[in-house]
């Protein structure tokens, strides 16, 4: 009996499976759907009908769908089944909804999929009777999807005063037409290598170029500024064509601020694809330019629509217009940027300039630098690598670069000094000689100082710039209460700019040692600042014992405070006088920067940049200063290798011609 009643169940089972549900045409095109969500092109083909893959190869249904939606920059596509009429539930057909943005915007549309029941095995299934309007209302097989793209107008940069320092121009685009080349080819390509500044190779590799087809006008390069085209379109299969061109009015003087832009290439396209660019298109490649890219690009516009096989318009699918780049002024002033740069020129270095009450950043400069207008308008290879192989580094931008800065910390050293009380500006120390180590457990370690000043006290230490008194006054101070205090002046912080700056610090890794402590007193040991960080550190002498948060793009807003409570009145005031008699005493480290007529104060510094004492070394001269009646502007200026050649009187004398506006 139990032997019969297995073979019961059994046979039910099978039954029941056989008399499973059978699948609807809605569910076989939710399984279509979930494909084409996921643009997997080649299942959504496999549940074609017979019928639609008799027009249409797996390798073109593909293709198809792969060109259009590439081509016209398809992002967040959405396919959704819609709700079979209930009296066509076992038959067909299925709405659908289809969305997508695109570079003319958001498509969206309805269509009807015609279902057919077909034998697939030994089994009969629901498939899709495909047709080309599936993709787009109204396509078929012989219409073409196009797409056009309108470029923004990308904004400009102003300083303060509304001068440009990136702004739109116009320029003149040499280009050979190979075709219309005759005999005197060779003579023609010279003549048009020597006006590009480019080697006659380069020229003849943009000619020989895959897409390059006959009566093409190619591209060579746009004309440096100031040459005229007249000369050059009587060359046989040479002619011109106006190009938009960024333009940078301050040239080398605020290279390294503005930047430049360049077009997007493959390596660009690795990050930027997702973001809407495309190959060639205009993007900021450094300083501002790269910076400020969101603001300054825009929206570039674009439509996309169909054309039949005649290429006649067939019907409009989108269309969104251009949105131009915000246009942004700075801080900037350029004739404070350019005279600045004008005095560095030739030299390697940097500078800062700020106002120490508003936290405006007036000027910052990298010297040696690049020309940007050169390479907004297509560089040589030669003159790249003239950059590149320049000793003097013209492409790197020193003013986001940190560096020892010598004795122009001594303020800083000072004023944790004078706030935690360890400095007394009256006291006098003995100290004889121009060497002094702590004792023995230093061994055959010593600071050493310039001027044999004994007695000495807070005043001649900074006129002097005594190394050893800063020494032994930062050893009094210890190393966890310089480090807690240092925290007041933004040390081991990013400055809060628009622009990237890296965070100043004090030590790698906490001060070790008594000999690293002593260092760090006047700027050595492992201390590292950048020229606008420095600049900033000055500031709450002049601004009530505030640090302003610096800022580059200019705003109605009120200025911010980015530190509290630096430096108290009090000293504030002995920092002041210390730092007017470094410029103004006859005998001051810095008097070679006083002007008649005005109270500048300030300080000195001559980094060196060696493994011992012993050793030969390179050095860097610095010097900060501001207007003591009109303290409107700190600036503080580096300049690299001044050993045997001046030291710090270098930039100490070009900030000075700074001042005498």
């Amino acid at each position: 009996m139990r032997k019969i009643w297995g073979i019961l169940f059994l046979c039910l089972t099978f039954m029941l499976v056989g008399c499973g549900k059978e699948e609807k045409p809605q569910e076989a095109f939710d399984t279509y759907v979930k494909a084409w969500n996921k643009q997997k092109f080649a299942d959504m083909y496999d549940q074609l009908s017979e019928n639609a893959k008799k027009d249409i190869s797996k390798k073109e249904f593909t293709e198809k769908y792969e060109k259009i939606y590439s081509g016209i920059e398809v992002k967040d596509l959405k396919v959704e089944t819609g709700e079979v009429k209930e009296d066509k539930k076992d038959e067909g057909p299925v709405p659908f909804k289809v969305s997508m943005d695109t570079v003319g915007g958001k498509i969206t549309f309805g269509h009807e999929a015609k279902m057919v029941k077909e034998k697939d095995g030994d089994k009969e299934s629901w498939k899709i009777d495909w047709t080309p309007d599936f993709i787009f209302p109204g396509m078929t097989k012989d219409s073409k999807v196009r797409m056009q793209t309108t470029q923004p107008k990308r904004g400009e940069i102003y300083d303060r005063n509304g001068k440009g320092l990136a702004t739109n121009g116009k320029a003149s685009e040499i280009g050979i037409i190979p075709e219309k080349l005759d005999e005197t080819a060779p003579q023609t390509k010279e003549a048009v290598a020597k006006l590009l500044n480019m080697s006659v190779e380069e020229i003849d590799q943009k000619l020989a170029a895959k897409w390059v087809k006959p009566g093409y006008l190619v591209p060579i390069g746009i004309l440096p500024e100031g040459a005229t085209q007249n000369t050059y379109i009587d060359l046989p299969g040479v002619a011109a064509k106006p190009v938009n061109v960024r333009t940078y009015p301050l040239g080398e003087a605020a290279a390294h601020l503005t930047g430049y832009i360049g077009k997007v290439n493959a390596e660009d396209l690795k990050t930027l694809q997702k973001k809407g660019y495309q190959a060639d298109e205009p993007v900021g490649k450094a300083g501002l330019e790269q910076v400020l890219e969101e603001q300054l690009r825009g929206k570039k516009g674009g439509r996309v629509f169909m054309e039949d096989a005649q290429g006649k318009e067939t019907k409009n699918l989108a269309k969104t217009d251009a949105v131009d780049g915000e246009n942004v002024t700075l801080t900037i002033d350029s004739v404070v940027q350019e005279k600045t740069y004008n005095e560095m020129k030739g030299e390697a270095g940097s500078s800062a300039a700020i106002n120490p009450k508003s936290g405006e950043t007036i000027a910052l400069v990298s010297s040696p630098a690049y020309n940007p207008n050169l390479i907004a308008r297509g560089t040589s290879k030669a003159q790249r690598e003239a950059w590149n192989n320049d000793p003097k580094k013209p492409m790197t931008n020193r003013f986001t670069q940190l560096s020892v800065p010598g004795s122009v910390f001594k303020p800083i050293t000072g004023a944790i000094g004078l706030e935690t009380k360890t400095i007394d500006p009256k006291e006098e120390l003995k100290i004889e000689g121009l060497k002094w180590t702590k004792d023995s457990s230093w061994g055959n370690y010593y600071v050493t100082r310039v001027k044999d000043a004994n007695p000495i006290d807070f005043d001649k230490a900074m006129k002097y710039s005594d190394n050893i008194y800063f020494a032994q006054e930062a050893l009094k101070i210890g190393k966890d209460k310089f480090m807690a205090e240092a925290k007041k002046f933004g040390f081991d912080e990013k400055l809060p700019i628009e622009y990237g700056f890296p965070a100043s610090k004090i030590a790698n890794d906490g001060i070790k040692n008594d000999i690293q402590m002593a260092d760090t007193g006047y700027g050595q040991g492992q201390v590292l600042m950048t020229p606008l960080h420095l600049a900033l550190t000055y500031a709450p002498i002049v601004n009530d014992g505030k640090i302003p948060s610096p800022y580059l793009i200019k705003t109605d807003k009120q200025p911010k405070v980015w530190k509290e409570n630096v430096i108290s009145k009090e000293n504030q005031d002995i920092l002041k006088t210390a730092l007017t008699k470094v410029i103004n005493d006859p005998d001051g480290t810095g008097k070679i920067a006083k002007i008649d007529g005005m109270t500048l104060a300030g300080k000195t510094g001559t980094a060196e940049l060696k493994v011992s004492k012993e050793a030969e070394g390179k050095e860097l001269g610095w010097f900060a200063a501001f207007d003591l009646n009109s303290p409107d502007m700190v600036i503080t200026m580096m300049i690299e290798d001044v050993k045997g050649r001046g030291g710090s009187n270098i930039p100490a004398e070009k900030v000075k011609h700074v001042f005498q506006k």
